[in-house]
């Protein structure tokens, strides 16, 4: 089978390269923009024409969240445009699609986990320039999944962990938001239980929408605690509100995912995530 990935040097796509020596029966063909430009659709036709692989994995994302907020028209040419761009060429070439979207479509004014049918009430220009894409590769392409997760960080790129490390060293106090309830997710996990998705002979008769997350849930203050703790950084996490750290983009308060639908239907088990978390941090401070 002949993987395309694009967006390969983020946090998931960097991880699924770390994976990919251990499924010899795939062949990976890894991208980022330099290669291939998912804004342009021709450019898409292009290169799946010359390599023809058999699934597109999508994890090309704008996700500065603060940042979009005055940077709409980006964010939804990548968030949205894009991956209607690979969803029409999919559909055209007889591709299979996986494409990551996030937590970030819900409200966060629920208090029990979202399933993947809950209604969408993104409250930031990120969330609904994801959820726009969520749209467009259901409206374009019948061969798809679409993975929503949260939290997201790995030993690559920029994230909350490798943040709280950095600040963690330099200063003997942290301020961290509490009453902000998700899952943080190492992308990591993701990425292998993506694989072991792909490795199904059904593979054709499950697409959808679901959700992936490392079992468990946490505020941000809980998650900046632990990390400290498995850093072994001696500085204190400080417990603030949400309104005393205001930043340009709300979050919902509340985004934690129910996966029953994922476990069940691909049989796989979830890590929790303070244990993935332990081993996240073990490889960051090799």
């Amino acid at each position: 089978m002949k993987i395309l990935v694009t967006g390969s040097n983020g946090q998931l796509g960097n991880e699924l390269s770390v994976l990919a020596p251990g499924y010899p029966g795939f062949e990976f063909i890894f991208t980022d923009i330099a290669e291939l430009d998912i804004t342009d659709e021709n450019a898409i036709d292009a290169f799946v024409c010359r390599e023809m692989p058999e699934v597109i994995i999508n994890c090309a994302a704008y996700t500065a969240v603060d940042k979009a907020e005055q940077d709409e028209k980006n964010a939804f040419l990548i968030n949205a445009r894009a991956p209607g761009n690979l969803a029409r060429v999919s559909q055209k070439h007889n591709i299979f699609l996986i494409h990551i979207s996030t937590d970030y479509v819900f409200g966060g004014t629920g208090h029990s986990p979202y399933s993947e049918d809950d209604p969408k009430e993104p409250v930031s220009v990120y969330g609904k320039s994801k959820y726009a894409g969520e749209k467009e590769v259901q409206t374009f392409l019948k061969k798809a999944i679409i993975i929503r997760t949260s939290w997201l960080y790995s030993e690559f790129g920029n994230n909350f962990v490798k943040t709280i490390m950095k600040h963690g060293r330099d200063r003997s106090l942290l301020n961290v938001v509490f009453d902000q309830i998700g899952s943080p997710t190492y992308a990591h996990d993701l990425a292998k239980a993506i694989l072991n998705i792909l490795g199904r002979k059904d593979l054709a008769e499950k697409t959808g929408i679901y959700h992936y997350a490392n079992e468990g849930i946490a505020s941000w203050y809980d998650f900046a605690k632990a990390i400290i703790e498995f850093a072994g950084i001696p500085c204190k996490i400080n417990p603030i509100e949400t309104r005393e750290y205001p930043l340009p983009a709300d979050r919902p308060f509340y985004s934690v995912l129910n996966k029953a639908k994922f476990k069940i239907t691909f049989d796989q088990g979830i890590p929790y995530w303070r244990d993935s978390l332990n081993e996240c941090i073990k490889r960051i401070k090799k």
